[in-house]
């Protein structure tokens, strides 16, 4: 296994189908193929979602840190490929979400860092332990399912 550094946005467009406004990362500071990846989500008051939650008192709704989250396992799951799998052989769907939590909003100006590792991969299915911080502490957490359907 090798630590990959940095991937900027770039970078992850080739990795994963997702566009504007829909993508939710924008840079990985650090993963290791099959383990674990540390992605970052700047949160900006620019965001499409932030006029209609809540007018006055803009906070990041659950589910789309969620769906950030799921974007960084994406990622994951992608560079776990054997060599040779083409990115685009595969699109990677949510099965399940356990246990998810909120600790506290997110607001515009915060940086948002998931901590995802593998808890478990078998054939397609992939299994995720995923963990959201702003400035160190912790904002949210979840267990993200997805399996891989060949495209």
């Amino acid at each position: 296994m090798t630590t990959m550094k940095q991937l900027g946005i770039t970078d992850l467009l080739a990795l994963i189908p997702h566009r504007y406004p829909f993508v939710l990362i924008d840079r990985v500071l650090d993963m290791t193929p099959n383990k674990s990846i540390v992605a970052l989500k700047n949160v900006t008051i620019n965001e499409p979602f932030f006029p209609g939650h809540f007018p006055g008192d803009p906070v990041m709704p659950g589910v789309l840190i969620l769906e950030s989250m799921a974007q960084a396992a994406c990622v994951l799951a992608v560079a776990s490929q054997k060599e040779g799998d083409s990115v685009d052989k595969y699109r990677y769907y949510f099965t399940a979400i356990d246990g998810a939590r909120f600790k506290k909003p997110v607001k515009p100006g915060d940086q948002l860092i998931h901590k995802v590792e593998v808890y478990k991969q078998r054939r397609q299915l992939w299994s995720f332990k995923a963990t959201s911080f702003v400035d160190g502490s912790l904002v949210a957490k979840a267990e993200i399912m997805c399996a891989a359907k060949e495209i």
